[in-house]
């Protein structure tokens, strides 16, 4: 009898909602008030091919019938689904109702699918998952099961949100929604820009653009938009039910209501999470909206759906050289991925002009290579006996056997170096400022400037953990869980102890590759093989980067579990705290892993070795590694090429060559029938859910690893780019094919991710500004210590032919530089030597004839000094010009905050007018007196 009575009541309660929203829905529109018009209809924003699927009529969502209802509570638990109509896959092959075949909707072919869960029906977790779907139904959502195709062990439970579901969860969380046509004020400056728009027009068109007759106009209408209220329903522009709230809104709210759900008795079980955690649910995914491919050319036959839109204009390899459509990525990935693909097409874009300037500083050392004074007296020092690299295999050589070694150092360190060094520093600045601006844009268009400012919500994992702490919260004022200092200072400690020993065990990874420069140093210097022993610097710097370049691949997977279990540990209040702090994890372990080396070549090799007769030696046995006479710099440049090189090719090959893999064994496998499901030799008989479960999840951190493989690119772009400046070049090539390969992952071998809101790209931005700061140092210290730009100078000016006759050409003022910089060793003072003559090395030392041998000369402590002196004007100079910048380029363009100030307040009339007219209304349908001032 209780059941009977609370089902009677629930619709007499639905009756009530639906018959007083409808009378809202049968009321006269609005008139137009003299600020602002009407919405126009949201359904004309979706392509023409979406009737049948996203446009309803308008009317109200019809009652739920008791029998279907008592039906769906019966089988809420069952394996099998509830055998109703004809089965699914009959519907499929037959094609009677073309909803039911497109695998978007229920069996009824009205009730749209927003989520999708997959569970096994040998699974024993049978109570917990019982349990969360009753309380799902319980919180308004509507179920039906549909077994898998392909694997008669896989059940798919699909999830509908109502529309009294939709609104009730919408206005818990302050989701904006429009409600009149935005108004704009004509001014001058709008009649100079639609004068110089006539003007473009008659201009080639940009082949860079999309073509808007060939991409349909999805952006939805730019209307205001206020949190959703269901007592001010009357303020919205509800034209069509179906499509107020877009999909990707549909599927937040249902994924909202998953992670507050329980699943048995206590505050901590709770959550889809959890859920898919102890293997109770397989899998949880928004749908995608049909297949990405059709029979038909897009041309001829338009869109079919969003998701084939996005594969035609987005994804596809032909287009690569066009614009991101970033509406249509917003609308049906959400904010968050737009955001991305948005910052990911502007740092792209600014790369062009620094992989031209970086590609003319190398052109300018390539034809100038021959011509080069110093690159000229180590070819033609057949003379000149160098010491030997060894002490007891090793024998003296010649300097002009490294001529080629001198030559290709001279492309990376020229007279340009400087400059392309102060021009990337001011480069990251402008990129970050302008990105500012972009973002500002963007937030604006999106309508995310007062989302921005809304509390975020705690995570479920944060709410179970610290249920019985509450505090009252300052915002809110309602009682929420609170995690007490002294736990969250503990937390913390372990947590950046765990940081130190990682980042601990990657300097003894770079120890271990120290020692084995130096063994091989030995092995390669005395090789019976010429062409070896000739080139045994490019031999020993190829084999250390190879060896590298595999323990930081190795070492990744150890910090991403690493960087997991901290950030799990420290409980962070909110999704984005927990995405930060796992963020910033991930970069200081891989920024650390991937730079550690490139540090030691650019900072400590050579610089320690000590001098013929009195080397310094690790552990006593192997002699430090030095300099080539031409420097250390293409060390450093092969250094930062290889692994730059190398590494883009293997997280290409992770990010679609491994899940193309997967993808096709999964469909081997589903032709086979290896699933015990049946044989489906073509793939388009499958419904929806059966394609989107045999695709591959998106990576389990979200777009953390997408962020910070674009982040240590900019990091090797920016920080030694003095070392290689052709880093742009590598960088603007392999985003072209990042921003497309992305793109086709996201839309053809992933399933849908959980469309998210963002204002921003995160912590990322801070990230970004501080590697913007360490490159203006790095490079600094590149310039003055690495590379033998300041040596070059000091002698021109100080030691030179040139001195006391004025600056002439460069290369007559280098005339002897060779000669200077080498010092002379008597290898007779060597035990056990019966050499008596003598051998250059590299550094300023008095000769072994004068008073006080094998200390260091006057030119000695001048490069020294002009070293410094060097790093202290860069610095100052370029962190001067970057403040410059950063202040001349203000954060949001003034038109834009015009345009703000003035919204506002047009809201707050349009708001006032709607309020007013409704009130009116109501007047004068009960009968009495009203004004038209406010009541």
């Amino acid at each position: 009898m209780f059941v009977v009575h609370h089902q009677a009541a629930c619709l007499e309660l639905s009756q009530w909602m639906h018959t007083s929203i409808s009378e809202i829905l049968k009321e006269k529109s609005l008139k137009p008030s003299r600020r602002s018009l009407p919405c126009l209809a949201q359904s004309q924003t979706h392509p023409i091919n979406l009737n049948h699927f996203l446009s309803v009529p308008l009317s109200p969502e019809p009652k739920p019938e008791v029998a279907d209802l008592s039906q769906s509570i019966s089988t809420s638990c069952s394996l099998l689904p509830p055998q109703t109509g004809q089965s699914t896959d009959r519907n499929f092959q037959t094609g009677k109702n073309p909803a039911d075949t497109s695998g978007l909707f229920f069996r009824d072919g009205k009730k749209r699918i927003d989520y999708i869960l997959v569970y096994k029906k040998s699974s024993p977790q049978v109570e917990k998952r019982c349990t969360f779907e009753k309380n799902l139904r319980a919180e308004g959502l509507m179920l039906e099961k549909e077994p898998s195709l392909t694997n008669n062990d896989i059940m798919f439970v699909k999830v509908h949100a109502p529309w009294d579901t939709l609104c009730k969860y919408a206005e818990q969380m302050n989701i904006r929604m429009p409600f009149r046509k935005k108004c704009y004020f004509t001014d001058w400056k709008s009649k100079t820009l639609g004068r110089c728009r006539q003007i473009k027009s008659w201009l080639p068109r940009n082949p860079m653009k999309l073509d808007k007759e060939a991409l349909p106009d999805l952006e939805e209408t730019d209307c205001y938009t206020a949190p959703f209220s269901r007592a001010r329903m009357h303020h919205f522009t509800i034209n069509n039910r179906e499509t107020f709230f877009s999909n990707s809104t549909r599927s937040r709210i249902v994924h909202h209501v998953l992670q507050r759900t329980k699943y048995e008795d206590g505050k901590s079980k709770m959550g889809i999470n959890r859920l898919l955690g102890n293997n109770t649910y397989e899998a949880a995914f928004p749908p995608h909206e049909g297949g990405y491919k059709s029979r038909h050319p897009i041309k001829t036959h338009g869109a079919q759906n969003h998701r084939h839109l996005l594969y035609e204009r987005w994804a596809r390899w032909g287009i690569w050289y066009k614009y991101q459509p970033l509406d249509l990525i917003r609308r049906y990935f959400g904010e968050k991925i737009g955001l991305y693909f948005a910052w990911l097409g502007w740092y792209t874009g600014m790369l062009i002009p620094a992989a031209l300037v970086g590609v003319f500083v190398f052109l300018y050392g390539l034809f100038t290579m021959d011509s080069s004074q110093v690159s000229k007296e180590i070819c033609e020092a057949n003379t000149t006996i160098m010491c030997p690299m060894c002490e007891e295999t090793c024998e003296p050589w010649t300097l002009s056997d490294s001529c080629v070694y001198a030559k290709v150092t001279y492309l990376f360190d020229n007279g340009g170096t400087v400059f392309f060094a102060i021009f990337m520093a001011i480069w990251a600045t402008v990129f970050l400022e302008f990105w500012k601006r972009r973002r500002a844009e963007l937030t604006y268009d999106w309508d995310l400037i007062d989302w921005e400012e809304e509390e975020e919500e705690l995570r479920p994992q944060f709410e179970a953990k610290y249920s019985r702490v509450e505090r009252v919260n300052p915002i809110s004022g309602k009682p929420e869980p609170f995690q007490p200092f002294s736990d969250k200072l503990s937390r913390l400690m372990v947590s950046v102890s765990g940081i130190f020993f990682m980042i601990s065990l990657v300097l003894t990874a770079v120890f271990a590759v120290v020692v084995f420069r130096l063994i091989a140093m030995e092995k390669f210097a005395s090789f019976n093989w010429h062409f070896v022993k000739k080139n045994w610097q490019f031999a020993t710097s190829g084999t250390g980067v190879c060896i590298n370049f595999m323990i930081i691949m190795s070492l990744n997977v150890v910090y991403e579990k690493v960087a997991y279990l901290l950030t799990n540990l420290e409980h962070p209040r909110t999704e984005s705290e927990w995405e930060n702090s796992f963020a910033l994890k991930m970069f200081l372990f891989q920024f650390v892993n991937l730079n550690s080396s490139t540090f030691y070549i650019a900072f400590f090799l050579g610089r320690f070795a000590g001098r013929p007769g009195k080397y310094n030696k690790l552990f006593n046995r192997w002699r430090l590694e030095e300099c080539h006479p031409s420097g250390c710099l293409i060390d450093l440049c092969l250094q930062m090429g290889v692994i730059m090189f190398f590494k883009q090719i293997w997280n290409n090959f992770m990010e679609l060559g491994f899940p193309l893999l997967q993808n096709w064994w999964s469909r081997r496998k589903i032709k086979k029938g290896g699933g015990g499901g049946q044989n489906v030799e073509n793939k388009t008989q499958l419904p929806q859910w059966d394609k989107d479960w045999n695709l591959q999840p998106m990576n389990a951190h979200g777009l953390v690893d997408e962020y910070l493989e674009m982040v240590l690119q900019f990091g090797f772009t920016t920080i030694f780019v003095a070392a290689f400046p052709l880093a742009p070049l590598l960088a603007l090539l392999n985003n072209i094919i990042e921003i497309r390969l992305d793109a086709y992952k996201f839309v053809t071998q992933w399933r849908r991710p959980m469309p998210a809101r963002a204002t921003d790209i995160g912590i990322w931005h801070g990230i970004l500004e501080g590697i913007g700061v360490l490159a203006v140092i790095t490079n600094a210290f590149v310039i003055a210590i690495t590379s033998d730009y300041i040596p070059r100078f000091v002698y021109a000016f100080k030691y030179g032919p040139c001195v006391d006759k004025g600056h002439h050409h460069e290369n007559e003022c280098l005339r002897g530089y060779m000669n200077s910089s080498l010092s002379v060793f008597d290898m007779g003072d060597l035990k056990n030597s019966s050499q008596s003559r003598y051998c250059r090395y590299r550094d300023y030392r008095a000769p072994p004839w004068s008073s006080v041998p094998y200390e260091f000369t006057l030119q000695f402590w001048h490069v020294l000094a002009a070293r410094l002196a060097f790093i202290i004007v860069f610095e100052h100079l370029v962190f001067g010009i970057k403040s410059f910048i950063a202040y001349l380029i203000p954060d949001m363009p003034k038109d834009l905050c015009d345009r703000m100030r003035r919204e506002k307040y047009l809201m707050q009339e349009m708001m006032y007018e709607a309020e007013l007219e409704h009130l009116q209304k109501e007047r004068k349908k009960n009968g009495r007196r009203y004004h038209h001032e406010w009541p």
